[in-house]
């Protein structure tokens, strides 16, 4: 038996329906009457996953994104009878199968790929893929030849749903126009391409593939200034609106135009005419991918990226002779340490630094992580293996001939999740021209000189953020005040955010309200934080077993004895059961040790207001605070 979205085959006379351009179905040449704006919003939502069922809850939220009348079911049913009477008169069959079809999955309208323009841009955009730049630029061109304008015109866009679903469309657009203006450019036609580029940059400005092809474009058309002016313009964007700089593959371009090199592979690695390549041609990056979706710590950004993009010569002694903040990583050793509780987004940070700085490390960028599946650290000489086999040795290295290789090549390595100073203190440069970016838990008080950066929680507007392109806009804009309750209740965990947008973006059916007053319950809160393998608990649980016996049970007093939100010495003093004195030293320890937070600034031990983050204080409650620590 045919899938029951099995597609029908063209024939003479077929229906033709376009969505990219204001929605029309054709017949014979004809335009047919589509009927009033909610029964195009049916035809749209089903157009947009031909072929495939449509649920009754999702056409009634593209009709009725509000409040849907008691009738909705109904009145859906009215507009698929009326569709089905429209493009199938009489019988209201298309070849051997219904045109338009109830399944136990919702209303699945078929069409073949010569019927929907929407499925033969997509067929022509996987054809391209891959061809010779010839072939390619004439498959996309047929594909964008098939737009008439913005996708499902302006009136359907009043519904939120088919709103999104034209953006989606839009930068399908924008994406094959990308590809082929780089097909053309590569066939030397830049002056062809320049002014659509011009177009497009102008409606996404922050859009880099575009501004670099734009860039290309004008570069071999003999107009280099206004090629030099577009990086400029996109380098000041990047930094007022994102505190960003460009990607090393924008930059590479930015130099490729500047020294006049106007080859189809300038800025992609390939070397002048007639001399030497710049860097490796295969360096080695071997790093996560990075988060498409990653949201916050601008400021910690910039300051990673501006400690570690200068160049190899350290920056001149004197007053403010560091010319960046915190001095240049060469005046701490090479050394940036990203430090925060689990689950703050230490290592996407570190991870995103680096796909950043591509061109400041052009032999390699890696990451290594120095404990293994279940958080035990491990061994020094397992690390320096994996080091050794990522840089191309036969054998694993010595820490000195470790430390040597560092230093004589433009490398940035992560070492990721430090359990203790000892672990990484023989992998460290002491010079040169490699970088290292550790990650930790705690301060690793005891490594010196290291630039530490401290990684705060999000703040409530960049954690609503993440939540929102994980559940959809539409969930938050429903219930704005449940998101913010689910974004508090992760304690800006960038992590535990994460997880409930997963969570959320799988159990469709269960409102925001009823999340939010699940995380809100401290029995039960950290069961909430787990997505199929990911899981908060067994995050915070690795860290908790790394810490001495001591240090775990005085994280559990302070947990237990005082309350939620900051807490000074005296409410320290009284939750261990000690005096102010060695109260101090147990609650630094913790700070040190990642489990209690302090301000940036110098105050006085006696004014000072201590935290712990809220879902390790969640996790130290339920494990228990022991017996009063000995004075």
């Amino acid at each position: 038996m045919p899938s029951p979205s099995a597609q029908p085959a063209a024939s003479p006379g077929a229906l033709r329906f376009t969505v990219l351009g204001p929605l029309a179905v054709h017949r014979d040449g004809r335009d047919l009457p589509l009927g009033p704006l909610k029964q195009r919003m049916v035809l749209a939502t089903l157009l947009a996953a031909a072929n495939a069922p449509v649920s009754v809850d999702a056409l009634t939220e593209a009709v009725w994104p509000d409040e849907p009348p008691r009738t909705a079911r109904k009145n859906i049913q009215v507009y698929v009878s009326a569709l089905r009477a429209l493009f199938c008169p009489g019988e209201g069959d298309t070849g051997d199968r219904p045109r338009l079809t109830h399944t136990c999955g919702g209303y699945v309208l078929r069409a073949a790929e010569d019927e929907l323009d929407l499925l033969e841009f997509r067929s022509l955009v996987r054809a391209a893929e891959g061809r010779p730049p010839r072939e390619a630029a004439q498959l996309l061109g047929r594909a964008l030849d098939l737009w008439r304008g913005a996708p499902l015109g302006d009136d359907l866009r009043q519904s939120p749903a088919l709103a999104e679903e034209a953006e989606r469309l839009r930068l399908r657009h924008v994406a094959a126009y990308e590809s082929w203006a780089e097909a053309e450019l590569e066939l030397g036609g830049a002056p062809a391409v320049v002014e659509g580029l011009r177009d497009l940059v102008e409606r996404h400005p922050l859009r880099e593939r575009l501004r670099s092809a734009w860039m290309r474009a004008l570069s071999g058309a003999g107009r280099q200034p206004e090629a030099l002016a577009v990086y400029d313009d996109y380098r000041q964007l990047l930094a007022r609106e994102l505190g960003l700089e460009p990607s090393g593959a924008m930059t590479a371009r930015y130099r490729a135009v500047l020294a006049g090199d106007t080859r189809p592979g300038a800025g992609a690695g390939a070397p002048p005419s007639g001399g030497r390549p710049a860097v490796p041609p295969a360096p080695a990056v071997l790093l996560p991918p990075d988060l498409v979706d990653f949201t916050g710590h601008g400021q910690e950004l910039h300051d990673v990226l501006d400690l570690l993009e200068d160049g190899d010569a350290p920056a001149p002694a004197g007053p403010g002779g560091a010319g960046r903040r915190g001095g240049a990583a060469g005046d701490a050793g090479g050394v940036v340490l990203l430090s925060g509780p689990a689950g703050s987004g230490k290592t996407a940070l570190a991870v995103r630094a680096a796909h950043l700085l591509a061109a400041r490390f052009p032999e390699g960028r890696l990451c290594v992580s120095l404990r293994d599946a279940d958080g035990a650290a491990r061994p020094l000489s397992a690390v320096l293996a994996e080091l050794g086999e990522r840089t191309g040795r036969t054998a694993p290295p010595s820490p000195e001939a470790w430390r040597e290789w560092l230093a004589r090549h433009r490398v940035l390595v992560i070492l990721d999740d430090v359990p203790e100073e000892r672990a990484v203190r023989a992998l460290l440069p002491c010079g040169g021209r490699g970088r290292v970016l550790l990650t930790a838990r705690g301060q690793l008080g005891g490594l010196a000189p290291v630039h530490r950066i401290t990684v705060p929680p999000l703040d409530t507007a960049d954690a609503v953020q993440l939540l929102t392109g994980l559940v959809g806009p539409r969930r938050v804009r429903a219930d704005r005040e449940a998101a913010l309750r689910i974004v508090r209740a992760c304690g800006g965990s960038p992590l535990a955010v994460r997880v409930s947008g997963m969570r959320l973006a799988v159990l469709r059916h269960v409102p925001l309200r009823e999340f939010a007053d699940r995380l809100t319950d401290p029995a039960g809160a950290l069961d909430e934080l787990t997505a199929g393998d990911v899981s908060v608990r067994q995050r915070l649980a690795h860290g908790w077993e790394a810490l001495p016996e001591d240090r775990g049970r005085d994280a559990g007093r302070l947990a237990a004895g005082t309350g939620d939100g900051p807490f000074g010495l005296t409410e320290a003093a009284e939750a261990l059961g000690c005096d102010e004195r060695h109260a101090v030293r147990v609650v630094e320890a913790l700070i040190d040790a990642g489990m209690v937070t302090s301000p940036g600034g110098e105050v006085t031990a006696h004014a000072v207001q201590y935290d712990m983050p809220h879902l390790i204080r969640l996790y130290a409650r339920g494990v228990g605070h022991g017996t009063p620590v000995l004075t």
